[in-house]
């Protein structure tokens, strides 16, 4: 059987991922990346690539924030975001999910968010708010994700599991 993007975003799996509705990945970004990642399949681009696609985009915006084209940087804010949504898709649907490209998606994101809040603190002139806000953005993610975890395991889904490598460092 062979996995659809279809297969890899949608049904039962992909809600059961998380507690909530995350309405813009629904309705913009994961529309967009079912586009994409055949495409990217197709030509064979390997997740981790997609990953450090998005990490160098994300960085680029932090840039362009830094030099205060607003716009600019929205918008390629939003094409890390997609990119972000895209390579996770894309290891699900090549069957390439592994721990060590977790850890570099999450690394990815967060150099991009503590560039991306540098570059706030520089073009507004209020670095110590840019830096509260990083802190407290990061704190959310981390509870955001342990209270997804609570509650896969209150409702008894286990958390996906990368398949093992057989002792491999895969990404």
């Amino acid at each position: 059987m062979t996995a659809s993007t279809e297969d890899a975003a949608s049904g039962p799996s992909a809600r059961a991922r998380r507690a909530g509705r995350e309405v813009i990945l629904e309705l913009v970004f994961r529309p967009l990346s079912n586009v994409l990642v055949p495409v990217l399949r197709r030509i064979r681009v390997a997740p981790p690539a997609v990953v450090l696609a998005n990490a160098a985009v994300g960085l680029v915006a932090a840039a362009v924030l830094a030099r205060g084209e607003l716009l600019a940087a929205a918008l390629l804010l939003q094409v890390k975001t997609l990119l972000d949504n895209t390579d996770g898709q894309l290891a699900r649907a090549m069957g390439r999910v592994t721990l060590a490209g977790r850890y570099v998606d999450t690394i990815a994101d967060l150099v991009v968010n503590a560039a991306v809040f540098a570059a706030l603190g520089h073009v507004t002139d209020q670095p110590v708010l840019a830096a509260a806000g990083f802190v407290a953005l990061t704190l959310v993610l981390a509870a955001d994700y342990n209270v997804t975890e609570l509650y896969r395991e209150a409702n008894g889904t286990p958390t996906p599991q990368p398949e093992p490598t057989g002792g491999r460092v895969e990404l």
